[in-house]
């Protein structure tokens, strides 16, 4: 099941980008093994686990990696391992002696993917952050949000998911194709401000060329164009438009029933205003139903703005499977899509060391040792 099928992935259990990270590896085929921390009684999480989507289609072994025996083990899984990801703070993995060059000495083929919010070096590279400070430091924070209000955050799926998460899935996917020539593996240093910069080279091309101006909700993708913007409906719910392009532009007015003639040009900033103002003013005659039944389908670039409980119930979505209900769990499916080898869901998220037993049997201990392992601490079996 899927293009990565024969890989074999160490996790080291973290939050956000790295989970997802492994999810889309795992969801390509990938065998990921995550190490996750011992518990105490406090925390009981089976139940939750479930639950956890990013967690999907890999195994989990719960290892004290504070002990010596805790970390032989793991090093037992580096050493027939493909890729390891790991998303602690710079110098963390040495100081338990797993390290890049401790990994080099048992596996010189080892893809080393390092997911951390400001990078391994510089200024702030040891401080702790999320999503919201790597965006905002980029400088995209700011350009999100009504004019003349603060800035508002995006969910936390630009730093985390897309500026971390897909680089480094990214980079580890080129990693293993570079390693089929050289026979190496290599260190792959994933940041999230470098990912969050990197999603902003359309933005700065703008600016290069003097199309954007320094204020939010001013510009054409912002939600200063009045034809790219969400609008209210009459029974309070919202549908959106983007009609970028002049023929699509034309069709919206013309199945909104406006004169193009007798409003201001799409040029003339100073008319944005007026021209807003007459498309809310039509949105708001109708339910956000009865505005599906007119736009949806045609090049005006019409949606409705669907909830997260909504959404997979759409025609669209549900003729091409995107959200599938898995062991009663309503996630989305894999993607992207692969016309020989189909990635899948092929198990459900594991609790923290759900399948210790099993791992350390293939690791080559005996029955009798992982039976030690287990009494004394070393490894958890939940």
């Amino acid at each position: 099941m899927g293009p990565l099928t024969g890989i074999k992935v160490v996790e080291f259990a973290g939050l956000g980008p790295v989970p997802f990270c492994c999810m889309l590896l795992s969801d390509m085929g990938a065998e990921v093994i995550r190490i996750d921390r011992m518990t105490d009684s406090s925390d009981q999480t089976d139940g939750d686990a479930r639950s956890y989507v990013l967690g999907r289609n890999r195994r989990s072994i719960a290892v004290d990696l504070k002990s010596k025996e805790g970390r032989e083990l793991v090093k037992r899984l580096i050493c027939g391992a493909d890729v390891l990801v790991e998303g602690f703070r710079p110098g963390v993995m040495e100081r338990l002696g797993l390290g890049p060059v401790d990994c080099d000495d048992i596996n010189p083929r080892l893809i080393y993917g390092r997911m951390t919010g400001w990078g391994q070096d510089g200024p702030l590279s040891s401080t702790a952050g999320h999503d919201i400070n790597f965006i905002s430091l980029s400088g995209l924070l700011h350009c999100i949000g009504y004019k003349d209000s603060a800035p508002v955050p995006p969910l936390n799926l630009i730093g985390d998911f897309g500026g971390g998460a897909l680089y480094l899935a990214f980079g580890i996917v080129c990693a293993l194709v570079e390693r089929s020539s050289s026979g190496k593996g290599q260190i792959i240093d994933a940041a999230m401000i470098d990912g969050v910069s990197s999603l902003m080279a359309s933005l700065f091309s703008a600016i290069a060329r003097g199309d954007w101006k320094n204020a939010r909700g001013s510009n054409l993708l912002d939600g200063g164009a009045p034809w790219y913007g969400v609008y209210e409906t009459k029974d309070g719910k919202y549908v959106s438009i983007g009609s970028v392009e002049e023929r699509f532009y034309r069709e919206l007015l013309e199945r909104l029933g406006l004169d193009q003639q007798s409003l201001p040009s799409r040029d003339d900033r100073s008319g944005w205003a007026v021209l807003r103002k007459a498309l809310a003013d039509v949105f708001i005659t109708k339910t956000r139903a009865e505005w599906c039944s007119i736009l949806e389908g045609t090049d005006a670039c019409f949606s409705p703005v669907l909830d997260p409980w909504e959404a997979p119930g759409h025609q669209h979505l549900a003729a091409r499977d995107i959200f599938v209900d898995y062991e009663g769990v309503v996630q989305p499916r894999p993607a992207p899509r692969f016309s020989r080898t189909a990635p899948g869901i092929k198990r459900h998220p594991p609790v923290p060391g759900e399948h210790s037993r099993h791992i350390l049997t293939e690791l080559g201990y005996s029955e009798a040792e992982v039976e030690a392992l287990i009494a004394a601490g070393v490894v958890e079996q939940r």
